[in-house]
């Protein structure tokens, strides 16, 4: 009977999961502005390089895909980042991965006030520094989006800025 019981509430929780259209509550959608076609530049005007956000695995994943504009010691850096609203902790998260090897993760991101704001964990930036990183996207306006990446290494009393990038919309 017990066994019963469980197979039928089994069958029926994942009736009622696969009738839930993945990713719909409207926090997976908060991170939208940043969608599309980018060319992105640096505070003193100088073009830092391309962006283009997607939606994929659908609508559940925000894709960055992106390329330097110059070349530094023989390298155009590329990297991706994977954003996405994690339902279980009620935060947002990205994942960065570069073509150098370097990966950074966020697992702490909170939307609020037309922006989205990310912290990693503290982790080992010197052998005696420890630090913590956050990344805060401004949603300026529908053409226009900044991206302002912060370090800090006293546990977040202070910040310095890493680099401050503004998104032009692709025309």
């Amino acid at each position: 009977m017990v066994k019963l019981l469980l197979l039928l509430f089994s069958f029926s929780f994942s009736t009622y999961l696969l009738a839930q259209k993945p990713c719909s509550s409207p926090e997976y959608r908060q991170f939208d502005f940043w969608l599309g076609e980018w060319e992105v530049f640096a505070k003193n005007g100088k073009k830092a390089g391309d962006s283009r956000i997607t939606l994929i695995l659908d609508s559940c994943i925000i894709l960055e895909e992106w390329t330097s504009a110059s070349i530094i010691n023989g390298l155009r850096y590329a990297g991706k980042s994977f954003n996405t609203w994690n339902a279980l902790s009620g935060q947002w998260q990205q994942t960065w991965v570069d073509n150098t090897g370097s990966s950074t993760e966020y697992l702490k991101g909170k939307f609020s006030d037309r922006k989205l704001e990310f912290l990693t964990g503290e982790f080992q930036f010197k052998p005696d520094t420890m630090a913590i990183r956050r990344l805060t996207f401004y949603n300026l306006s529908p053409d226009k989006v900044r991206q302002h990446g912060e370090i800090s290494k006293d546990k977040g009393r202070g910040w310095v800025t890493e680099y401050d990038l503004e998104y032009r919309r692709k025309k």
